[in-house]
């Protein structure tokens, strides 16, 4: 007898369209998002990646389609919803003139929080965070790095189910990077949905267990950061510069999938340690190179290598 699955996404999508007059930022787009699952929306700028998610934490109107949060129409339930959501947007939204703790104290009114409950949570919270020696500091006294942490980490002062992160760590040096990704990724062992947006590919490979590309406010793919790599461009990618027409016309003849961008030509291979082999046994090896293929490659191989205004 088979089991049926009667487990209810966390975020429901189905046909969701959002426009700006006569200009359409997200187009006929679906998906789900299933509980403890980090999801991301992954674009170049102007995809749709932001349009998208403030539909879902109710900031923005949907045009059209469906949308539902905890099984919730967001259209008619978005106060209960944004009750049980805790929200990261791009910008700095905390306030120079209160302290970090003040800032705990006065966001957690939204919620209805009392004072010493919201002090309770933001000392635990700031804590985790590592920025427990800086409660009575202003936000203008705070690095970005720690402006990021403490942004997020206001965000779960509700206790949330669901965490919205629109692009957490931009602008962020590496090493702020690392800790914030690090801190993320413990939160999923909380329980807690993860939903970001991002244009970086090592962050969506490192934190997202599913993830959707958009480009132009369309999907183009979706799965798991490996399933993708596996589907768009294998596992191997072989890297020629300068590449001679025998070549070019050796690898059309074999029937692998490649780009050929003039002064360089992509090849991307099943096989990759046999083919680069034969490549540079009949062929060259100066400027041929085998590696292994990542979430970039499929990005732009997805959404293109040309330049964005």
């Amino acid at each position: 007898m088979s089991v049926v699955n009667t487990t209810q996404p966390v975020i429901a999508v189905r046909n969701l369209k959002k426009s700006f007059g006569d200009f359409t930022a997200v187009n006929d787009i679906s998906f789900s998002v299933d509980k403890g699952v980090r999801f991301g929306i992954l674009g170049p700028n102007g995809a749709g990646k932001t349009s998208t998610i403030r539909m879902i934490y109710g900031f923005s109107p949907i045009t059209a389609g469906d949308l539902s949060v905890f099984g919730l129409d967001i259209k008619t339930k978005a106060r209960i919803i944004k009750a049980r959501i805790g929200v990261c947007q791009q910008d700095n939204t905390l306030d120079p003139d209160l302290t970090v703790m003040q800032n705990f104290e006065v966001f957690a009114r939204y919620f209805d929080i009392d004072k010493k409950t919201a002090r309770k949570r933001a000392l635990s919270l700031l804590k985790y965070f590592a920025l427990e020696q800086r409660q009575n500091a202003r936000v203008t006294e705070l690095s970005g790095g720690m402006v990021r942490r403490l942004v997020i980490a206001r965000a779960l002062i509700n206790q949330p189910e669901l965490l919205i992160l629109d692009e957490p760590t931009t602008g962020l040096d590496p090493q702020s990077r690392h800790q914030l990704w690090e801190k993320l990724e413990s939160l999923k062992a909380q329980g807690i949905t993860i939903l970001l947006t991002t244009h970086y590919m090592d962050e969506a490979a490192r934190l997202c267990d599913q993830l959707v590309i958009m480009d132009q406010g369309k999907i183009l793919a979706q799965g798991s950061p490996q399933s993708l790599i596996s589907e768009y461009t294998g596992s191997n990618i072989i890297e020629v510069t300068e590449p001679e027409d025998d070549l070019r016309a050796f690898s059309r003849a074999k029937g692998v999938r490649q780009e050929d961008l003039g002064h360089r030509l992509i090849i991307y291979a099943e096989n990759g340690h046999e083919f680069y082999r034969e490549i540079c046994n009949r062929f060259t090896h100066k400027t041929c190179i085998l590696r292994s293929a990542t979430l970039e490659d499929v990005f732009l191989k997805l959404t293109g290598r040309e330049l964005r205004e």
